[in-house]
Order: structure tokens, then sequence, then C-alpha cells
């Protein structure tokens, strides 16, 4: 797909930007971008075309296109002067993805709604490294190669980083674990 878009063809990057806009929305929001995340992606897809000279052949191109998006959002954010709300997150992230659908169960709903805040209230207590590889490891389901790709970090610094990232989420988040309820940790 890059060497149509290099050899002129622009219906190749209009591919791209459709296969790769619900992804980029995705990461602008959870990285902080808010109110702005459209803005964000379509300048970093600007970026991503005028930078295609630079992209490295065999590569793959979604983390490439992440670690614009988030140095967009970096820019963006500090070009702005004031830090996103956790409240103005979570409403980035949940319309940017509907998590839970509307014919659940209102008592899981609100269960799940809950955990969501707690761990978006968690992410934020997290430092910048820590927050971007759990945003992408798990919030945009990117796997560890990806990740790196996206972060330019070793593989090995994702695998540390997202470790402790992980150990520090478990203290902030006692209560919260994958598949149980608040009430006694049976499993839900």
């Amino acid at each position: 797909m890059i060497a149509r878009v290099r050899a002129g063809q622009p219906e190749a990057y209009a591919q791209l930007v459709r296969a790769h806009t619900a992804i980029a929305l995705r990461a602008a929001a959870a990285l902080g971008a808010g109110a702005d995340a459209e803005d964000v992606v379509q300048q970093a897809f600007v970026k991503a075309y005028c930078a295609l000279g630079r992209f490295r052949d065999g590569a793959a191109f979604r983390p490439w296109l992440l670690s614009i998006v988030a140095n967009e959002t970096r820019n963006t954010v500090r070009a702005a002067a004031r830090r996103r709300t956790l409240a103005g997150r979570e409403a980035a992230l949940v319309g940017a993805d509907p998590v839970i659908p509307e014919s659940a169960d209102p008592a899981a709903a609100t269960l799940e709604t809950e955990r969501r805040a707690a761990l978006l209230a968690a992410l934020e207590k997290l430092s910048e490294e820590h927050r971007l590889v759990v945003t992408y490891r798990y919030l945009l389901e990117m796997d560890e190669r990806e990740t790196a790709e996206a972060l330019g970090w070793p593989r090995g610094t994702v695998k540390s980083r997202l470790n402790r990232a992980l150990r520090r989420l478990r203290r902030l988040l006692p209560d919260v674990r994958p598949g149980e309820t608040r009430e006694g940790g049976a499993p839900a």
C-alpha cells in the first residue's frame, strides 16, 4: 500500500486513512486530546503523508502512525497549556468506542462504568511512560512488538515498564480485578 502511495496513487493513502482512523482517534482520546482528537488525527495523517519518504520498507504502518498521533497529541496538549480532566478523557474514550452494549444488564453496566472510571483515575496517577505503555498495550490492544514500535522503545523496555505499571495499577486498584465483583471476589 505504501509503495502505491509513493507511486502517486492518492486513493491508496485514502485507504490507509480509512483503515486506521478509528484506532488513531482512540489513541488521541486515550492520550488526552479530548475534544481536539479529530484535529490531532487529521494533523497526524498529514504529517505521516509528508514523512512517507522516511517510512521504513517492511515496517508496520499502524505503530508508526500511532507514534505520530502520540507526538501530535502531546504537542496539542502542551500548546493548549491545560490538562484534560479525567471526565473529559472518559467522555472521549466512551464516545470513541462504546464499551457497554445497550442491551446489557443495568447492574453489570453500572459495575463496568465504575470499573472504567476507577481505571482511568488510576491511569492518571501513573507516570507518563507507564500510562503510555498501558494505553497502547491494553486500551488500544496493540501487541508487544507494535507497542515497542509505536513508542520507539526496545521490547525489553516495554516489558519492564508494563510490568511496573501493572504492579502500580494493582496497588491503586485493589478492589478491581478482571473477572471479579467487589462483593466477596466471586467471579462475575
